[in-house]
């Protein structure tokens, strides 16, 4: 079986919950209340979104920056 890369963000909203995203598809979102939960229920949510479009297999994750912007 072929496997595929897909980057996802983590945050913990002010309930303690962990909210994941992942922004290679529109809308991909989940939730735990643990990481491990929010990995396992983002997994499935890639799954479901995999089964409604056509990955790119020539797009490559290449990695997540943090920037420092005065405010």
């Amino acid at each position: 079986m072929k496997r595929k890369h897909f980057p996802i963000i983590i945050e913990q909203d002010v309930d303690d919950v962990f909210i994941v995203t992942c922004p290679v598809f529109k809308g991909c979102h989940s939730y735990g209340y643990t990481i491990d939960e929010a990995i396992k229920n983002i997994t499935e949510a890639i799954g479901s979104c995999m089964e409604d479009i056509i990955v790119d297999d020539h797009t490559q994750f290449v990695g997540v920056r943090d920037i420092e912007i005065a405010v």
